[in-house]
């Protein structure tokens, strides 16, 4: 495989059939099989054999995008606003001007004492049990991180289906399993997740507010379910993502404490800039124990000066949370009733995306492109969920909101769909 003489989907033969044919024993071949599905190169299928996968695990969703030609708006980048960030300039002299006075040096603490304060204190508010503190380079380097710390090549994690095309990327990347879960607009079905985990699931990664691509939010109601469910599996590793803290106004329902294992993570990016690269996470002592434990031997920690800064900017209140929240409220609001106009139906309760099921996602996409529109494939982000395509409403004008819709209801072919799982 590694020469390329096995094309992408290439069925392999019986493993009987190539441990004659090699003259070995067929448990030989049979290991060789686990290890290469474990890495994510081949796939199984029961008794329809063994193939090449079409892709190699590490082949990121990003390349299944649109280019976009000069004159087509791009609404598909999935970034925020840049009018709605915050200046950092400030926050930064400051923090270079504290790490003149006070370097930080070999084996000094990983985590900003200040920081570590704030974060707990905003972490407390929203109900998410206590735990120590850790900082890592953004959500993505902290569910890897966490993942790590438990789980074992050939381990299966459940995941949100439209989900996070990064995580679904991520997951196999580690010789893990991925095993979808459906989500509708509060969050993760409680049904799906027991049978996730009766399957044998040891992990589980839940969004709790502006779920990418749906925007979906758990619900009090939905959380009450999804921990109903959890507490039959004690042993589960649970994951809670909420990347769109300061961002969103709908209220934080938190899984955590469900199991014995867990982390919760809260990311910077969305609402102070995507280049911090910054996220606090907490979780169960063990957990963060072994993912400090792993960081010092990597990177060490995650620059002091950038979290003095992101500390000041929280000290602040750099972020005007409601008034960021509205603005993207606004828009999603106004293109999803604009499509409803058309007989479209969307989704997008918070958060900087819209969410569209679509009958045809290729030709949908192709059309829109003709259009001057540049969408997100859904297969960024979906394993079995049914086609879509994701719009970013974040620097949407108000003039724009209604083109699209008329865009998107001609490329649909004004057909509504319901349900995006």
């Amino acid at each position: 495989m590694g020469s390329g003489e096995l094309e992408p989907g290439q069925l392999l033969p019986p493993m009987r059939e190539l441990a004659v044919e090699l003259g070995v024993n067929p448990n030989t071949v049979a290991a060789a099989y686990r290890t290469l599905r474990e890495r994510g190169v081949i796939e199984t299928a029961g008794r329809r054999g063994s193939r090449v996968r079409p892709k190699p695990a590490t082949t990121g969703r990003e390349h299944i995008r649109v280019e976009v030609p000069e004159g087509v708006r791009e609404v598909s980048h999935g970034n925020p606003d840049p009018a709605l960030l915050p200046s950092l300039a400030e926050a930064f002299t400051r923090a270079a001007e504290l790490s003149d006075r006070e370097p930080v040096m070999y084996g000094d603490d990983p985590v900003e004492p200040e920081l570590a304060r704030i974060a707990r204190a905003a972490l407390d508010a929203d109900g998410v049990p206590a735990g120590p503190v850790a900082v890592a380079s953004g959500s993505l380097d902290a569910i890897e991180r966490v993942l790590a710390a438990h789980l074992k090549p050939g381990d299966t994690v459940a995941v949100e289906d439209p989900g996070w095309g990064s995580l679904l990327d991520l997951v196999p990347a580690l010789g893990l399993r991925v095993t979808p879960v459906r989500v509708d607009d509060d969050g993760p079905h409680p049904d799906d997740v027991r049978a996730a985990l009766e399957s044998g699931a040891r992990a589980l990664i839940v969004t709790d507010r502006a779920q990418n691509p749906t925007g979906a939010v758990v619900s009090a109601t939905r959380a009450r379910a999804l921990r109903s469910v959890l507490g039959d599996h004690p042993e589960l590793l649970l994951i809670e993502d909420d990347h769109g803290h300061g961002i969103v106004d709908q209220p934080l329902h938190p899984l955590a404490g469900a199991t014995r294992h867990w982390a919760f993570v809260r990311s910077a990016a969305k609402a102070y800039g995507p280049d911090l690269r910054l996220a606090v996470l907490t979780g169960d002592t063990v957990t963060l124990d072994r993912v400090r434990g792993r960081q010092r031997l990597g990177p060490g920690w995650v620059s002091r000066i950038i979290q003095r800064a992101v500390a000041r900017l929280w000290a602040d209140g750099a972020v005007d949370t409601p008034a960021v929240a509205a603005a993207y409220g606004r828009r999603r609001d106004a293109l999803i009733a604009a499509l409803a106009d058309h007989g479209v139906t969307a989704y997008g309760r918070s958060g900087l995306n819209v969410w569209i099921p679509v009958p045809d996602e290729t030709g949908a996409v192709s059309r829109l492109l003709h259009a001057g529109w540049a969408v997100a494939p859904g297969a960024r982000f979906r394993m079995s969920a049914p086609p879509g395509i994701r719009i970013t409403v974040s620097t949407l004008t108000a003039d724009e909101t209604g083109r699209l819709a008329e865009a998107i209801a001609s490329a649909c072919g004004r057909t509504p769909m319901r349900g995006y799982a």
